[in-house]
């Protein structure tokens, strides 16, 4: 190849990266721009300037009237953080739990050899077709005939009847997900199958080869399920409505329809949406760059 051809070519990929860059940051605006306007719009006190800007520039500018009136009326009409920690903890436990119990199920589809595994991986992908919507009233019957066992201090274990009005009945149900182990599957296989026979040399069961071989090298899909979990469970609205009664187990998505009884105040629902944004944007910050590897490497492997 001449010189010229490599000067003429240095030059295409020039303009390609370019152009690519541009594009990915018209899209990164294009996106930002509801998150924009949410927060710029929460420090906005006039409700009808708020309301006329929305059409023009000012709509994303911290112009006219700004305060924080609009955050404490969040805290005077709705118990906001008790609404923040009860979705703190269903989520949470969620995630932890679902790393757990589909990393491991994850594992025995991926590494281990048994009769019928194939077709159990197959059932479970399936149920994948089937929106949690037609499940919800035969899944609500369910948990309100369920025992449920717990300690206190004063009487000792206690045994009730029905999982209503409680954090285990907003978890359990979604502990297992069949996307997430699918994707820890996916991520699995692609792990060289050398680590296993080695460390079974070395005497290791399988169960030390989950935890000390595979999971120190699953950093990326561990990230990947954590956020792909903690997303639906953070924006959780039908499941909970249904099963909760009362406000000290209410997440912070049932917490929004109380901003549109009686009189609607935007500002303050605007508010009310940057506050529950702000944990969903800090996980993802810091997870974003193993979220990215996983999709790259294997996250979407066949």
């Amino acid at each position: 190849m001449s010189r010229m051809q490599r000067r003429v070519q240095q030059g295409d990929e020039r303009v390609f990266l370019s152009l690519r860059a541009v594009l990915m940051i018209g899209l990164a605006i294009l996106f930002l721009f509801p998150i924009v306007f949410m927060f710029v719009a929460s420090f906005k006190t006039d409700e009808t300037e708020l309301l006329t800007s929305v059409r023009s520039v000012e709509a994303f500018l911290p112009v006219g009237q700004l305060g924080l009136e609009n955050y404490q009326g969040v805290f005077d009409r709705v118990p906001a953080p008790q609404f923040i920690f009860n979705s703190l903890i269903t989520t949470f436990a969620t995630v932890i739990l679902g790393l757990i119990v589909n990393s491991m199920a994850g594992f025995a589809l991926s590494r281990l050899h048994w009769r019928g595994r194939d077709g159990v991986l197959t059932v479970i992908i399936a149920t994948l077709i089937v929106p949690f919507e037609t499940i919800a009233i035969p899944l609500l019957f369910v948990v309100i005939r369920l025992p449920w066992i717990w300690f206190s201090p004063e009487t000792g274990l206690q045994l009730e009847w029905g999982w209503l009005n409680t954090y285990h009945v907003q978890v359990l149900p979604f502990v297992v997900n069949a996307f997430s182990i699918f994707l820890f599957v996916q991520y699995f296989k692609s792990l060289p199958i050398d680590f296993d026979e080695a460390a079974r040399v070395d005497g290791a069961s399988w169960f030390a080869i989950y935890r000390r071989v595979i999971l120190p090298l699953s950093g990326p899909v561990i990230a990947t399920v954590a956020i792909l979990t903690f997303l639906p469970m953070w924006n959780a609205y039908l499941w909970p409505l249904m099963v909760t009664q009362t406000e000290a187990i209410r997440p912070v998505m049932v917490g929004l329809q109380y901003f549109f009884q009686l009189n609607v105040a935007w500002g303050e629902i605007m508010a009310y949406l940057s506050l529950i944004t702000v944990p969903v944007l800090v996980l993802f910050l810091l997870l974003q760059r193993a979220f990215v590897e996983s999709i790259a490497a294997s996250g979407v492997k066949g």
